[in-house]
Protein backbone atom coordinates (compact mmCIF):
# COMPACT_ATOMS: atom_id res chain seq x y z
CA UNK A 1 0.00 0.00 0.00
CA UNK A 2 1.48 3.19 -1.14
CA UNK A 3 2.25 5.88 1.83
CA UNK A 4 0.58 9.37 1.95
CA UNK A 5 3.30 11.86 1.36
CA UNK A 6 3.27 14.35 3.69
CA UNK A 7 4.84 17.01 1.55
CA UNK A 8 2.49 19.55 0.59
CA UNK A 9 1.16 19.22 -3.22
CA UNK A 10 1.60 21.86 -6.22
CA UNK A 11 -1.78 23.71 -5.30
CA UNK A 12 -0.96 24.14 -1.47
CA UNK A 13 2.66 25.40 -2.28
CA UNK A 14 1.33 28.29 -4.01
CA UNK A 15 -0.95 28.82 -1.96
CA UNK A 16 1.31 29.19 1.49
CA UNK A 17 3.46 31.44 -0.89
CA UNK A 18 0.31 33.31 -1.87
CA UNK A 19 -0.63 33.75 1.98
CA UNK A 20 2.87 34.79 2.52
CA UNK A 21 2.94 38.14 0.54
CA UNK A 22 -0.35 38.50 1.57
CA UNK A 23 0.41 38.88 4.77
CA UNK A 24 4.55 41.23 4.06
CA UNK A 25 1.78 43.51 2.04
CA UNK A 26 -0.46 43.92 4.71
CA UNK A 27 2.43 44.42 7.77
CA UNK A 28 3.81 47.25 5.21
CA UNK A 29 0.44 49.30 4.77
CA UNK A 30 0.43 49.10 8.13
CA UNK A 31 3.80 49.97 8.83
CA UNK A 32 2.79 52.64 6.38
CA UNK A 33 -0.02 53.81 8.45
CA UNK A 34 1.87 54.37 11.86
CA UNK A 35 4.21 56.47 9.91
CA UNK A 36 7.47 53.90 9.88
CA UNK A 37 9.65 54.09 7.23
CA UNK A 38 10.81 50.54 5.66
CA UNK A 39 14.52 49.79 6.54
CA UNK A 40 16.82 49.43 4.25
CA UNK A 41 17.59 46.25 2.15
CA UNK A 42 20.03 44.52 4.26
CA UNK A 43 21.10 41.10 2.72
CA UNK A 44 23.87 40.94 0.01
CA UNK A 45 22.91 42.03 -3.38
CA UNK A 46 21.57 39.65 -5.91
CA UNK A 47 23.30 41.33 -8.87
CA UNK A 48 26.44 40.37 -10.77
CA UNK A 49 30.07 41.10 -10.67
CA UNK A 50 30.87 44.73 -11.32
CA UNK A 51 34.26 44.12 -12.44
CA UNK A 52 34.19 43.96 -16.22
CA UNK A 53 37.53 42.70 -17.09
CA UNK A 54 40.52 40.61 -15.14
CA UNK A 55 42.29 44.16 -15.06
CA UNK A 56 39.91 46.25 -13.77
CA UNK A 57 39.40 43.29 -10.97
CA UNK A 58 43.25 43.23 -10.62
CA UNK A 59 43.48 46.77 -10.20
CA UNK A 60 40.86 46.84 -7.73
CA UNK A 61 42.37 44.29 -5.55
CA UNK A 62 46.11 45.93 -5.54
CA UNK A 63 44.03 49.28 -4.33
CA UNK A 64 42.21 47.59 -1.28
CA UNK A 65 45.23 45.71 -0.46
CA UNK A 66 46.91 49.10 -0.54
CA UNK A 67 44.67 50.81 1.65
CA UNK A 68 45.04 48.33 3.94
CA UNK A 69 48.65 47.96 4.10
CA UNK A 70 48.72 52.11 4.37
CA UNK A 71 47.08 51.54 8.01
CA UNK A 72 49.06 49.03 9.22
CA UNK A 73 51.99 50.70 8.12
CA UNK A 74 51.29 54.10 9.74
CA UNK A 75 50.15 51.90 12.89
CA UNK A 76 52.98 49.60 13.05
CA UNK A 77 55.67 52.50 14.24
CA UNK A 78 53.10 53.44 17.10
CA UNK A 79 52.44 49.90 18.25
CA UNK A 80 56.17 48.69 17.66
CA UNK A 81 57.27 51.77 20.38
CA UNK A 82 54.20 50.56 22.72
CA UNK A 83 55.25 46.46 22.40
CA UNK A 84 58.37 47.03 23.16
CA UNK A 85 57.46 48.90 27.11
CA UNK A 86 55.81 44.72 28.00
CA UNK A 87 58.01 43.13 30.62
CA UNK A 88 59.45 40.15 29.21
CA UNK A 89 59.33 37.35 31.22
CA UNK A 90 61.31 34.85 29.45
CA UNK A 91 65.11 33.91 30.04
CA UNK A 92 67.01 36.50 27.77
CA UNK A 93 69.79 33.40 27.26
CA UNK A 94 66.88 31.86 25.55
CA UNK A 95 65.33 34.55 23.39
CA UNK A 96 65.34 33.89 19.54
CA UNK A 97 62.86 36.22 18.40
CA UNK A 98 61.95 39.65 20.69
CA UNK A 99 58.76 40.46 21.96
CA UNK A 100 57.23 42.35 19.29
CA UNK A 101 57.80 40.08 16.73
CA UNK A 102 56.09 37.74 18.46
CA UNK A 103 53.18 39.69 18.96
CA UNK A 104 53.05 41.42 15.61
CA UNK A 105 52.78 37.45 15.07
CA UNK A 106 49.57 36.79 16.69
CA UNK A 107 48.28 39.91 15.63
CA UNK A 108 49.05 38.80 11.96
CA UNK A 109 47.11 35.62 12.54
CA UNK A 110 44.20 37.28 13.20
CA UNK A 111 44.73 40.12 10.27
CA UNK A 112 45.09 36.63 8.03
CA UNK A 113 41.81 35.22 9.91
CA UNK A 114 43.69 32.00 10.68
CA UNK A 115 41.64 29.10 11.94
CA UNK A 116 44.08 27.34 14.34
CA UNK A 117 47.60 27.05 15.52
CA UNK A 118 48.35 24.67 12.52
CA UNK A 119 47.40 26.57 9.79
CA UNK A 120 49.18 30.14 10.48
CA UNK A 121 52.50 27.81 10.76
CA UNK A 122 51.36 25.82 7.77
CA UNK A 123 50.29 28.87 5.46
CA UNK A 124 52.36 32.00 6.70
CA UNK A 125 55.92 29.82 6.78
CA UNK A 126 55.18 29.45 2.67
CA UNK A 127 58.42 30.73 1.01
CA UNK A 128 55.93 33.57 -1.21
CA UNK A 129 54.00 34.74 1.60
CA UNK A 130 56.87 34.85 3.77
CA UNK A 131 58.48 37.25 1.21
CA UNK A 132 55.26 39.31 0.35
CA UNK A 133 55.00 39.55 4.10
CA UNK A 134 58.49 40.86 4.55
CA UNK A 135 58.01 43.40 1.95
CA UNK A 136 55.06 44.93 3.62
CA UNK A 137 56.76 44.46 7.47
CA UNK A 138 60.56 44.45 6.89
CA UNK A 139 60.39 44.38 10.35
CA UNK A 140 60.06 41.03 11.11
CA UNK A 141 63.21 39.56 11.13
CA UNK A 142 62.34 35.56 10.90
CA UNK A 143 59.18 33.88 11.28
CA UNK A 144 58.49 31.94 14.85
CA UNK A 145 57.02 29.05 15.44
CA UNK A 146 53.18 29.53 17.06
CA UNK A 147 54.33 27.27 20.21
CA UNK A 148 56.58 29.77 20.84
CA UNK A 149 53.58 32.34 21.10
CA UNK A 150 52.07 30.28 23.54
CA UNK A 151 54.43 30.06 26.15
CA UNK A 152 54.92 33.53 25.79
CA UNK A 153 51.23 34.34 26.62
CA UNK A 154 50.57 31.90 29.17
CA UNK A 155 53.56 33.86 31.55
CA UNK A 156 53.19 37.27 30.25
CA UNK A 157 51.48 39.93 31.88
CA UNK A 158 48.05 40.38 30.28
CA UNK A 159 46.99 43.83 31.69
CA UNK A 160 49.80 45.17 30.14
CA UNK A 161 48.49 44.18 26.44
CA UNK A 162 44.84 45.13 27.12
CA UNK A 163 45.95 48.38 28.47
CA UNK A 164 48.59 48.73 24.95
CA UNK A 165 45.43 47.65 23.07
CA UNK A 166 43.20 50.32 24.83
CA UNK A 167 45.50 53.17 24.16
CA UNK A 168 45.07 52.75 20.59
CA UNK A 169 41.77 53.23 20.87
CA UNK A 170 41.72 55.80 22.81
CA UNK A 171 44.07 57.55 20.04
CA UNK A 172 41.11 56.90 17.70
CA UNK A 173 39.13 58.21 19.45
CA UNK A 174 41.06 61.67 20.24
CA UNK A 175 41.29 61.49 16.77
CA UNK A 176 37.01 61.39 16.01
CA UNK A 177 37.89 58.54 13.56
CA UNK A 178 34.38 57.18 15.05
CA UNK A 179 32.54 60.44 14.47
CA UNK A 180 30.16 59.37 11.43
CA UNK A 181 29.29 55.99 13.46
CA UNK A 182 27.58 57.07 16.88
CA UNK A 183 24.52 57.38 18.13
CA UNK A 184 23.57 60.37 19.37
CA UNK A 185 26.92 61.63 19.91
CA UNK A 186 27.81 58.68 21.98
CA UNK A 187 29.98 55.27 21.40
CA UNK A 188 27.52 52.27 21.19
CA UNK A 189 29.32 49.68 23.12
CA UNK A 190 27.59 45.64 22.71
CA UNK A 191 27.97 43.67 26.40
CA UNK A 192 26.96 40.48 26.08
CA UNK A 193 28.10 36.76 27.39
CA UNK A 194 30.00 33.95 24.89
CA UNK A 195 31.47 30.43 25.40
CA UNK A 196 35.29 29.85 24.28
CA UNK A 197 35.37 26.07 24.84
CA UNK A 198 34.11 23.24 26.97
CA UNK A 199 35.80 19.87 28.22
CA UNK A 200 35.18 16.98 30.13
CA UNK A 201 37.61 17.52 32.92
CA UNK A 202 38.50 20.56 35.27
CA UNK A 203 42.47 22.22 34.10
CA UNK A 204 41.93 25.12 35.84
CA UNK A 205 40.32 25.96 39.33
CA UNK A 206 38.19 28.88 37.33
CA UNK A 207 36.38 26.97 34.96
CA UNK A 208 32.65 26.95 35.50
CA UNK A 209 30.89 23.84 34.95
CA UNK A 210 27.33 22.38 34.33
CA UNK A 211 25.25 19.08 34.08
CA UNK A 212 24.83 17.70 30.86
CA UNK A 213 22.83 14.72 29.67
CA UNK A 214 24.23 12.74 27.73
CA UNK A 215 23.73 8.64 26.07
CA UNK A 216 25.35 7.48 28.76
CA UNK A 217 23.20 9.31 31.91
CA UNK A 218 24.21 13.27 33.17
CA UNK A 219 28.04 14.33 33.94
CA UNK A 220 29.79 17.23 34.57
CA UNK A 221 31.13 19.43 31.66
CA UNK A 222 33.72 22.47 32.66
CA UNK A 223 33.78 25.68 30.11
CA UNK A 224 34.89 28.86 29.90
CA UNK A 225 32.65 31.86 29.97
CA UNK A 226 33.91 35.37 28.91
CA UNK A 227 31.79 38.53 29.34
CA UNK A 228 32.74 40.60 26.13
CA UNK A 229 32.25 44.65 25.71
CA UNK A 230 32.64 45.98 22.06
CA UNK A 231 32.22 48.80 20.31
CA UNK A 232 29.15 47.95 18.03
CA UNK A 233 28.73 50.76 14.85
CA UNK A 234 26.96 50.65 11.78
CA UNK A 235 26.85 48.25 8.82
CA UNK A 236 27.95 45.48 11.70
CA UNK A 237 31.88 46.80 11.89
CA UNK A 238 32.55 45.63 15.27
CA UNK A 239 35.78 46.55 17.95
CA UNK A 240 36.51 44.32 20.39
CA UNK A 241 37.32 47.16 23.57
CA UNK A 242 37.69 44.65 26.61
CA UNK A 243 36.88 41.25 28.60
CA UNK A 244 35.56 40.35 31.79
CA UNK A 245 36.75 36.22 32.99
CA UNK A 246 33.57 34.74 34.82
CA UNK A 247 35.14 32.03 37.45
CA UNK A 248 34.05 30.01 39.80
CA UNK A 249 35.72 31.74 42.29
CA UNK A 250 34.13 34.86 41.91
CA UNK A 251 30.99 33.28 43.11
CA UNK A 252 29.49 32.01 46.56
CA UNK A 253 31.50 28.82 46.82
CA UNK A 254 30.08 27.95 50.19
CA UNK A 255 26.34 27.78 48.73
CA UNK A 256 27.56 26.17 45.67
CA UNK A 257 26.90 29.62 43.64
CA UNK A 258 28.78 30.19 40.58
CA UNK A 259 29.62 33.41 39.19
CA UNK A 260 27.41 34.89 36.42
CA UNK A 261 26.75 37.51 33.70
CA UNK A 262 25.21 40.23 36.04
CA UNK A 263 27.78 39.74 38.48
CA UNK A 264 30.55 40.02 35.46
CA UNK A 265 28.91 43.40 34.27
CA UNK A 266 29.29 45.03 37.32
CA UNK A 267 33.19 44.22 37.68
CA UNK A 268 33.04 45.29 33.39
CA UNK A 269 31.23 48.70 34.31
CA UNK A 270 33.62 49.20 36.90
CA UNK A 271 36.86 48.62 34.85
CA UNK A 272 35.15 50.40 31.63
CA UNK A 273 34.27 53.31 33.50
CA UNK A 274 38.16 53.55 34.83
CA UNK A 275 39.66 53.16 31.53
CA UNK A 276 37.07 55.87 29.75
CA UNK A 277 36.09 58.62 33.03
CA UNK A 278 35.06 60.78 30.27
CA UNK A 279 33.67 58.94 27.20
CA UNK A 280 29.79 59.50 26.36
CA UNK A 281 28.71 55.87 26.15
CA UNK A 282 25.50 54.02 25.13
CA UNK A 283 25.69 50.54 26.68
CA UNK A 284 23.86 47.43 23.99
CA UNK A 285 22.14 44.55 26.27
CA UNK A 286 19.78 42.69 26.12
CA UNK A 287 17.22 41.58 28.24
CA UNK A 288 19.01 39.51 31.12
CA UNK A 289 20.01 43.01 32.20
CA UNK A 290 16.71 44.59 32.09
CA UNK A 291 16.88 45.05 36.11
CA UNK A 292 17.26 47.83 38.45
CA UNK A 293 20.96 47.73 39.52
CA UNK A 294 22.05 47.42 36.38
CA UNK A 295 19.96 50.15 35.38
CA UNK A 296 21.43 52.20 38.49
CA UNK A 297 24.85 51.57 37.73
CA UNK A 298 24.00 53.15 33.71
CA UNK A 299 22.30 56.16 35.51
CA UNK A 300 25.43 56.51 38.19
CA UNK A 301 28.38 56.45 35.44
CA UNK A 302 26.23 58.92 33.33
CA UNK A 303 26.02 55.99 30.19
CA UNK A 304 22.78 56.13 28.08
CA UNK A 305 21.73 52.41 27.21
CA UNK A 306 19.79 50.71 25.22
CA UNK A 307 17.61 47.43 26.56
CA UNK A 308 16.67 44.78 23.66
CA UNK A 309 13.50 43.04 24.83
CA UNK A 310 11.56 39.98 23.37
CA UNK A 311 8.05 39.61 23.36
CA UNK A 312 8.32 37.85 26.45
CA UNK A 313 10.35 40.05 28.71
CA UNK A 314 8.88 42.09 31.77
CA UNK A 315 5.44 41.88 29.77
CA UNK A 316 3.73 45.17 31.81
CA UNK A 317 6.37 47.27 30.11
CA UNK A 318 6.12 45.87 26.88
CA UNK A 319 2.14 46.36 27.17
CA UNK A 320 2.62 50.39 28.10
CA UNK A 321 5.32 50.85 25.27
CA UNK A 322 2.38 49.07 22.98
CA UNK A 323 -0.38 51.63 24.31
CA UNK A 324 1.61 54.50 24.08
CA UNK A 325 3.12 54.11 20.93
CA UNK A 326 -0.83 53.62 19.44
CA UNK A 327 -1.79 56.67 21.16
CA UNK A 328 1.51 59.03 20.04
CA UNK A 329 2.34 57.91 16.56
CA UNK A 330 4.22 61.20 15.91
CA UNK A 331 6.39 60.66 18.54
CA UNK A 332 8.79 57.60 17.38
CA UNK A 333 11.91 58.19 16.21
CA UNK A 334 14.18 55.37 14.25
CA UNK A 335 17.86 54.86 14.64
CA UNK A 336 20.01 52.50 13.02
CA UNK A 337 22.33 51.20 15.24
CA UNK A 338 24.46 47.30 15.03
CA UNK A 339 23.00 46.20 11.73
CA UNK A 340 19.36 46.64 12.37
CA UNK A 341 16.83 48.94 12.64
CA UNK A 342 15.71 50.09 16.23
CA UNK A 343 11.84 52.16 16.72
CA UNK A 344 11.58 53.81 20.01
CA UNK A 345 9.38 56.05 22.01
CA UNK A 346 10.45 58.71 23.26
CA UNK A 347 8.97 59.31 26.39
CA UNK A 348 9.82 55.75 26.97
CA UNK A 349 13.50 56.69 26.00
CA UNK A 350 13.83 59.20 28.29
CA UNK A 351 13.36 56.28 30.95
CA UNK A 352 16.39 54.68 29.52
CA UNK A 353 14.44 51.28 27.61
CA UNK A 354 15.16 51.27 23.94
CA UNK A 355 12.70 48.39 22.89
CA UNK A 356 12.28 47.35 19.81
Amino acid sequence: MKKTSRRPSREQIKAQIKQRKHAQKKLRQDEKAKGFKAPSHATISNGKCKYESIEQEYTARNEAVAEKIGIFRAKMPVLLKQLSKIEDPRNPKKIKHNLSTLMIYGILMFVFQMSSSREANREMSRPLFWQNLQFFFPELESLPHHDTLKRLLAVIDVNQIEQLHLELIRQLIRKKKFRRYLIDECYPIAIDGTGKFKRDWIWAEECLQRTVTQADGEHLQYHVYILEANLAFRDGMTIPLMSEMLSYTEGDTANDKQDCELKAFYRLAQRLKSAFPALKIMVLIDGLYAKGPVVEVCRKNKWQFMIVLKDKSLPSVMSEFEALAALEIKNLKRHFAVGFSIIFNTRRAERGFWLP
